[in-house]
């Protein structure tokens, strides 16, 4: 089976189980899962032109607004968490943010803070809203219709003035975890890559505004001078594998707005493909993939394939356009050492596919995300190429 008829497979199967495209199932959200599976789902229309799989993505759109746009079914509270009456939130379905979609309902505003059980209660998670600011994007893009856009900036600004805020000692800071209202922080230390994703993701919408030859909802100006504050001085290296990727990700992102001349900060993109190439070399050190699948996380792995496949696309643009991109081709020498790792998306997938390894609890613990993602790796066009 090819990759397309794969990630067609995966994408069927998840759409069914999860109650999106099966009235008879209860709708089964997660953000995260979801923004790449909006993704996976305009990549398969762009390859195929068969309706269907765009009609899944606004779908699934519609179904998380829905449900994560409002007050969970065991919380007293009920309607749009942005407070908004019905019709209204129907019209700003992202204005109030979107929970993330955990099992447990989220610790209250006295309630004493556990580590363990944090990571399963509710709540709303900044780089979350960030990925689905970016499918809500892809949905313009596929669409031509630019109201996903409008709500993609509704979201940011809705999420970047509860996230960030400025200390007593003036220092600007961002909460890595907000309560599902974005009343009071559930979790107070910054995201690491949280601020890099802010101002990548703020731009990438401003430019969408900008191709629907309309004046922006918000101009984005003192947002993201927030978020270069905040990434000032800070490192971007990591040696876990999604935040790895993400940088890979962010990295082809800035590289296509550069290409567009929307994008003025080559020092930011010399420092991601600095940054992202040390980390996989780091990583990569360690023999990640000599473990079994029983102490592999999939889903961390398939971020970093996602994120190879994007080195690709900018390997391939560069080499198609051998005298372009004034002050960019500084990132060759770091490109060339990501080429030691070419190999790299094509052996995770591999692994994933076996069906022994999807047999694995730490599979099946995750699947909805391992699913999709694998699906993402290997048809990645809609989420690379909004």
């Amino acid at each position: 089976m090819d990759n397309i008829s794969a990630a067609k497979k995966i994408m069927t199967e998840f759409a069914e189980s999860t109650g999106l495209t099966n009235p008879e199932t209860a709708p089964r959200r997660y953000l995260w899962t979801d923004a790449f599976a909006v993704c996976n789902f305009i990549g398969l229309f762009r390859h195929s032109g068969d309706r269907k799989w765009l009609d899944n993505a606004l779908m699934l759109v519609d179904q998380v607004h829905h449900v994560l746009g409002r007050h969970r079914s065991d919380d007293e509270r009920q309607g749009w968490i942005s407070g908004l009456k019905e019709e209204d939130g129907r019209r700003h379905p992202a204005i109030g943010g979107l929970r993330i979609g955990k099992k447990a309902n989220e610790r209250g505003f006295n309630e004493p803070f556990d580590d363990r059980e944090e990571w399963d209660r509710d709540g709303q998670y900044y780089h979350y809203l960030t990925k689905w600011m970016h499918a809500l994007n892809c949905v313009s893009s596929a669409t031509g219709d630019p109201k996903f856009n409008t709500w993609a900036m509704e979201l940011a600004m809705a999420a970047h003035s509860a996230f960030v805020y400025t200390m007593h000692t003036g220092v600007k800071r961002m909460s890595w975890k907000m309560s599902i209202d974005l009343t009071y922080p559930l979790v107070d230390s910054m995201g690491h890559h949280d601020p890099l994703d802010g101002w990548i993701t703020y731009e990438q919408l401003r430019s969408t505004a900008m191709k629907f030859s309309r004046a922006p909802v918000v101009n984005f100006d003192s947002e993201i001078a927030d978020m270069k504050v905040l990434c000032g001085g800070l490192s971007w290296a990591t040696e876990d594998p999604l935040g790895i990727g993400g940088l890979l990700c962010d990295a082809f992102t800035v590289f296509q707005l550069r290409m567009k001349g929307l994008f003025a900060e080559t020092d930011l993109l010399f420092e991601l493909m600095e940054a992202s190439s040390e980390s996989l070399d780091a990583f990569m050190a360690l023999r990640p993939l000599a473990h079994p699948a029983s102490r592999r996380l999939a889903f961390r792995e398939l971020g970093l394939s996602i994120g190879i496949h994007a080195v690709a696309r900018i390997k391939n643009a560069m080499n198609e356009r051998q005298d372009g991109f004034p002050g960019i081709r500084r990132i060759l020498p770091w490109l060339d050492r990501l080429s030691c790792h070419d190999g790299l998306s094509e052996a995770i997938e591999k692994f994933w596919l076996e069906p022994e390894n999807r047999q694995s609890p730490a599979w099946t613990e995750h699947q909805d995300i391992n699913d999709v993602m694998l699906a993402t790796s290997l048809a990645p066009e809609g989420f690379l190429d909004p």
